[in-house]
C-alpha cells in the first residue's frame, strides 16, 4: 500500500522538462509583456509630443522642438535637425541638441554641417538610415576638429508637401547599444507628424505676415502737419492670427486745426478690422462737413454708425489742437477711450482724466461732454490704445505710471523715435494691438481765431 501510494505521488510531478518549457513559456510572455508596456510608453510619448510641437507656433521652437524630442523617444545623446536650402542639395540650417556648452564653443569655429559625409548620403538617399559604425560606412568624411567623436547614427527624412525639407539626425543611445527598428519606426512615425506641423507653423507666419500687412495697409500715411510735428506706430498683437482694430488718423483741417484721433473696436478678427476701417473712414468725412467741436462729431458719427452698419463697440477720442490765442488748445471728446498724456517742455508727464463718455455703438442718445487743456510751445500729446498698456498681472494705475515715466525719459527723442521707444519698451504684455499717435507744438507761437463755421 504504501509502495502504491509513493507511485502515485511520483506520477503526480511533472517530468523536468515541462518545467523549464513552462517557465521559458511564463519568461517569454513576460518579455512580450515587458515589450508591449515599453511600446505603450513609446507611443503615448510620441502621442505627447506631437501635441507639444503642434502648440508651438513659431517656426524656429517648431525645429528645436522636433530634435529634443526625437532625442527623448530614442534615448539619444545627441540629436539634430538639419533644414535643406532650396537646392534640395545643402543644409541651409542646423538645429543641434544635447551638446554640452565646451562642444558648442569647439564647434562655433568650424560652422554647422553643410551635408557632406553620410548626411549628404541621406540627403541624396532619403530613406531611413541606421548606422552602427559611422567610421565604416562609405560615405563617412571623418569629423572636424572639436567634434565629439560618433559611432552609431539613425537618420529620418522630414517630408513636407510631398518635398523633402530636412533630415533628424540621432546619434550613441545612451545605453550603449546601437539604434534598432523600434528606434527607426517611432522617429519616422515622429517625422510623418513633424512635417504637419512644421508646414502648419508656415501657414500660420504666412497668415501672421498677411494679416499684419492687411491691417497697415488699412492705416493711412500721416500727412505733412506742419507746423506741427506728428509720428504714428502700430504694433500687432503677439498672437499671429489676430487681426486687430485699432487705428489712429491726423488731419488738417481748413480752418487752421488739426484732428487727431485714435480708436479701438473690440475684437480680433476681419470683421474688426472693416469696422476700424468704414469708422475711420466716416469720420474723415465728417470733420470735413462738420465745424463742430468734437462731441458733436462724435455723438453724429455714433448715429450714422447705429444707422447703417452692425459695427461692434468701438473706443475712440477724437481731438483738435486748435489756436487759441497767443497759444494752442487742446479740444477733445472720448468715446470709452483712454485719456491722452501730455508731456510739458518742463518733461512733466500729466494725463488728461476726465468723463470719458460712452463707447460707440452702446447708445448714441446719451450727451458727449468736451474737454479743453492749453498746449505751450515744444508740448508733446501722446493718444494711444489699450494694448500699449494692459497687463493681466498689473495694475491699470501702475502701467500708466510705468508709460508716463518711460515717456518722459525719452521725450527728448525726435518724435518717430520717440514713438518707436514707447512701442519697444511698453508696459504690456503684447497680448493686443496697439496704435500710438504722438503730435507735438511748434516751437514758436501764433495768434488766430478759432473758427467752426
Amino acid at each position: 500500500m504504501a509502495r502504491d501510494a509513493e507511485g502515485q505521488g511520483a506520477k503526480r510531478q511533472p517530468p523536468p522538462d515541462l518545467l523549464a518549457r513552462l517557465d521559458a513559456e511564463l519568461g517569454r510572455i513576460d518579455e512580450q509583456l515587458r515589450a508591449l508596456a515599453a511600446a505603450k510608453h513609446r507611443i503615448q510619448s510620441l502621442l505627447d509630443a506631437v501635441v507639444a510641437i503642434t502648440r508651438e507656433q513659431e517656426l524656429h521652437a517648431v525645429l528645436h522642438r522636433i530634435a529634443t524630442t526625437a532625442v527623448d523617444l530614442v534615448g539619444a545623446r545627441y540629436g539634430a535637425l538639419g533644414v535643406l536650402d532650396d537646392s534640395g542639395e545643402y543644409l541651409a540650417q542646423f538645429i543641434a541638441v544635447g551638446l554640452s556648452e565646451q562642444e558648442r564653443a569647439a564647434l562655433a569655429e568650424v560652422g554647422f554641417p553643410r551635408g557632406l559625409g553620410v548626411l549628404g548620403h541621406l540627403i541624396r538617399h532619403p530613406e531611413p538610415l541606421r548606422i552602427n559604425d559611422i567610421s565604416s560606412h562609405p560615405a563617412s568624411a571623418g569629423f572636424p576638429p572639436g567634434h565629439p567623436r560618433l559611432r552609431t547614427l539613425l537618420g529620418v527624412a522630414i517630408n513636407v508637401r510631398g518635398e523633402i525639407y530636412g533630415d533628424l539626425y540621432l546619434s550613441q543611445r545612451r545605453d550603449g547599444l546601437p539604434f534598432d527598428v523600434h528606434d527607426e519606426n517611432i522617429v519616422v512615425a515622429l517625422a510623418s507628424a513633424a512635417g504637419i506641423a512644421i508646414d502648419n507653423v508656415r501657414l500660420l507666419e504666412q497668415v501672421r505676415a498677411g494679416s499684419e500687412q492687411f491691417q497697415r495697409r488699412l492705416l493711412p500715411a500721416l500727412p505733412d502737419m506742419r507746423p506741427f510735428d506728428a509720428a504714428a506706430i502700430y504694433r500687432p498683437a503677439a498672437e499671429p492670427h489676430h487681426v486687430g482694430g485699432d487705428w489712429y488718423d491726423a488731419i488738417l483741417l481748413p480752418d487752421g486745426a488739426v484732428a487727431v484721433v485714435i480708436g479701438d473696436v473690440v475684437g480680433h478678427d476681419l470683421h474688426a478690422a472693416a469696422a476700424m476701417a468704414s469708422t475711420r473712414h466716416m469720420l474723415r468725412a465728417l470733420l470735413f462737413t462738420l465745424r463742430t467741436p468734437p462731441s458733436a462729431v462724435l455723438t453724429q458719427l455714433d448715429r450714422t454708425l447705429e444707422a447703417i452698419t452692425d459695427n461692434p463697440v468701438t473706443t475712440t477720442s477724437l481731438a483738435r489742437i486748435e489756436p487759441a490765442g497767443a497759444a494752442w488748445r487742446l479740444h477733445w471728446s472720448s468715446a470709452g477711450h483712454i485719456p491722452p498724456l501730455l508731456i510739458t517742455p518742463g518733461r512733466r508727464a500729466e494725463y488728461l482724466f476726465a468723463e470719458p463718455g460712452l463707447p460707440l455703438n452702446v447708445d448714441s442718445g446719451q450727451p458727449r461732454p468736451d474737454r479743453t487743456h492749453p498746449l505751450p510751445p515744444d508740448t508733446t500729446v501722446v493718444f494711444f490704445t489699450d494694448g500699449l498698456i494692459e497687463h493681466p498681472h498689473h495694475p491699470i494705475d501702475e502701467s500708466l505710471n510705468e508709460l508716463a515715466e518711460l515717456a518722459t525719459t525719452n521725450a527728448a527723442l525726435p518724435l518717430q523715435d520717440f514713438v518707436q521707444a514707447l512701442a519697444d519698451h511698453h508696459p504690456s504684455d503684447g497680448h493686443d494691438d496697439m496704435a500710438v499717435l504722438a503730435l507735438r507744438t511748434p516751437h514758436w507761437r501764433r495768434t488766430g481765431p478759432q473758427q467752426y463755421g
